[in-house]
C-alpha cells in the first residue's frame, strides 16, 4: 500500500483532533499502522494504491524522464488503529472508522532531484483530502481539508516537513475540531517529525518492495 505518502497526504489530520490542545512533543512513532489481517475491502484498497506507490517511487528513484505523478488513492482506518495513534496523548478516539480519498499530484523532475541534490525544498501542489468519519448509530460526517505540503531534503534524506493546512469544510462539530487542529499544526508543526520519518521510510524500504515495478518507469 502507499503507506507513507498516503498517510502524509490523506490522514495526517486525524491524530491532530485530540492533540490540538496538547503540548507539542517529538513523537517517536510514525503515522503508519501496525500489520493486521485485512478485510477484502481493505485488500482491494491496498492493491488499488500499488500503481500509485510505484509511480511515486519511480519519480523519486528513477532519474529517467517520464510523466508527472497523478493518481487517486483511498485509505480506510479502523477505530482501533486510530485509537492506537491518539492514545499517545492519553486520549481516546471518539468516533468510528475513517475512510479518506485524495488525488495525489507531484512533479517528477522535482522529486527525482530531491534524492540526488544537496539541499532542496520540495513544494507539492495544493491537495484536497476528503474523509468520511463514521459514528456508531448515526450518519457519517464528511469533511475536506486542503494542504500544500513542503518537505526539505538534504543529501538524499528528508529533514523537515510541513503540511501547510488551508481551508477545512464539514459539519460544525468536526470542522471546529479539525480547524483548531490544523491551525495548531500550522503554528507549531506537530506532525513534522512523523512525516519526515515516514517519507524517509517510503523512499527507501517501501520503494524497494516494489522495485521491479518502478525500475522501468
Amino acid at each position: 500500500m502507499l503507506q507513507k505518502l498516503m498517510v502524509f497526504f490523506a490522514v495526517a489530520v486525524l491524530p491532530l483532533v485530540p492533540l490540538a490542545a496538547e503540548t507539542p512533543a517529538k513523537q517517536a512513532a510514525t503515522l503508519s499502522t501496525s500489520k493486521i489481517d485485512l478485510t477484502p475491502e481493505e485488500q482491494a484498497e491496498r492493491e488499488g494504491r500499488r500503481a500509485c506507490k510505484a509511480a511515486m517511487c519511480a519519480a523519486f528513484r528513477n532519474p529517467a524522464n517520464g510523466k508527472n505523478v497523478a493518481c487517486s488513492i483511498t485509505k480506510s482506518f479502523r477505530k482501533e488503529q486510530l485509537q492506537k495513534i491518539v492514545s499517545k496523548a492519553k486520549v481516546s478516539w471518539p468516533w468510528g472508522r475513517v475512510i479518506c480519498n485524495a488525488d495525489l499530484k507531484a512533479d517528477r523532475a522535482t522529486l527525482s532531484k530531491a534524492l540526488s541534490a544537496g539541499k532542496q525544498v520540495v513544494k507539492f501542489p495544493p491537495h484536497k483530502v476528503a474523509c468520511s468519519i463514521e459514528h456508531d448509530g448515526e450518519a457519517a460526517s464528511n469533511i475536506t481539508a486542503e494542504m500544500t505540503p513542503e518537505v526539505t531534503f538534504d543529501t538524499g534524506k528528508a529533514t523537515k516537513a510541513a503540511m501547510n493546512w488551508g481551508k477545512v469544510e464539514g459539519p460544525a462539530l468536526v470542522k471546529g475540531l479539525m480547524w483548531t487542529a490544523t491551525a495548531t499544526d500550522n503554528t507549531v508543526n506537530v506532525l513534522g517529525s512523523m512525516v519526515v520519518d515516514d517519507v524517509n521510510d517510503f523512499v527507501t524500504v517501501k520503494c524497494d518492495e516494489v522495485k521491479a515495478e518502478w525500475q522501468g518507469q
